[in-house]
């Protein structure tokens, strides 16, 4: 009998989210308006220390507004993180904009300072600047904000936070997502906290956030009829959702304890094999590990990481490669990138060499055993293959 499947990054309710459900359908607050919308908003500011949030179906949308009220149009640059989901690059294409990506650097697998230094140098010399920066908190991890900040502050770019990943890590103190001049975060089904589908654009900036909320609301004036001077979006989160919303930020400091939880077994079974090594934490920071992943190194091991993969499907464990990076995707070939170093691309030996293994926050230690047995029998098989290939050698006098 085929064993139960374990799925990456499934959703973890509670069961207390029913009762919000409950109260939308017994007032019929079902629609993108009510109660809970106002309140997830205020609730998600003030957990995570901004002054406003505008809550929306998707992170998608967050990102998409938050180029909109920086007034990315057709022909401006956005700069964007390379080692990401595609969904972090898309609303550029919206706006009619030009991605550029720039690479990786190994301490966090994020956007590297020195690519961005490089990139918005010669951005400058061209007199063709960039209207903002997407920087990428991949896995969990935040990216060094400290140093991409000082460098966009320097040429007057604005930084938008894309935090989809990492909604309850922090950076020196500060929560992820609230360090930049907009921040996004994603419910989607797989993230730490969920609304089944569902985003938030955070900002200090209230008046932005102002406009973000009218744009999503597609842009109907004050008016008692409806009058529109300006094209909007149908993006607002439905207030049934965002009850689920409310119930599911309560979790927050739980799920991540779990997920932690999660890594801290993974690096402890297997962060001793040689030729195994896991996505770091920066110093000063703590990733809410959303999904543990590591690399691995072939020639060590003696073993791909799509034999990996591979001996994980057979036993019904779901685990994927590392993002493959947006400038190595046909929909953005031809794009302008910028590697960490010449010669050196760490977001491609990333997407080469790195695995995702099955981290959600209702993992149980049996299921997460069985991830761990899986990939060290195939190690043990791969070493007693090479062994009987040099025995054989050995006994032909070779």
């Amino acid at each position: 009998m085929r064993k139960p499947k374990i799925h990456l990054s499934p959703p973890h309710m509670c069961g207390r989210e029913l009762h919000y459900i409950k109260e939308a359908f017994d007032t019929n607050w079902v629609a993108p308006v009510g109660p809970n919308i106002e309140a997830f908003e205020k609730e998600m500011a003030r957990h995570v220390g901004i002054n406003d949030a505008v809550a929306v179906n998707s992170g998608t949308a967050a990102l998409h507004l938050a180029l909109s009220v920086l007034n990315v149009g057709k022909g401006d640059i956005v700069f964007c993180s390379t080692l990401t989901f595609v969904a972090s690059a898309n609303p550029i294409l919206y706006q009619g904009a030009e991605p550029v990506f720039i690479d990786s650097e190994p301490d966090t697998w994020n956007m590297s300072p020195l690519a961005l230094r490089k990139a918005l140098h010669l951005a400058s010399l061209e007199g063709r600047m960039p209207k903002a920066v997407i920087v990428v908190n991949l896995y969990g991890q935040s990216a060094k904000m400290d140093e991409l900040l000082l460098i966009c502050n320097y040429y007057g770019v604005p930084i938008i936070e894309d935090a989809a990943e990492s909604l309850g890590s922090s950076y020196k103190g500060k929560a992820s997502g609230t360090l930049g001049a907009f921040g996004v975060y994603s419910f989607n089904g797989n993230k730490i906290i969920t609304t089944s589908g569902g985003g938030m654009l955070v900002s200090n900036n209230i008046a932005s956030l102002k406009t973000a909320r009218f744009l999503a609301t597609q842009a109907r004036d004050p008016e008692p009829y409806y009058q529109h001077h300006a094209m909007g979006y149908n993006y607002r989160m439905s207030n049934l959702l965002a009850g689920v919303g409310r119930i599911q930020l309560q979790q927050l400091e739980k799920r991540v304890d779990a997920k932690r939880l999660i890594y801290r077994n993974y690096f402890d079974a297997l962060g001793d094999i040689e030729g195994i090594s896991f996505m770091p934490e920066l110093d000063n920071t703590k990733s809410n590990r959303w999904l543990t992943a590591l690399t691995i190194d072939e020639r060590q091991l003696g073993v791909t990481v799509g034999q990996i993969l591979t001996a994980l499907q057979q036993e019904n464990i779901e685990a994927r490669h590392v993002w493959k990076p947006m400038h190595l995707q046909p929909l953005f070939k031809g794009t302008r990138y910028y590697p960490h170093k010449e010669n050196t691309h760490i977001a491609e030996q990333l997407f080469v060499r790195g695995i995702c293994l099955p981290s959600g926050s209702n993992l149980s230690e049996n299921d997460q055993q069985r991830v761990i047995q899986c990939i060290k029998e195939l190690l043990e098989r791969k070493r007693k293959r090479q062994l009987f290939i040099l025995g054989k050698y050995e006994v032909m006098g070779e």
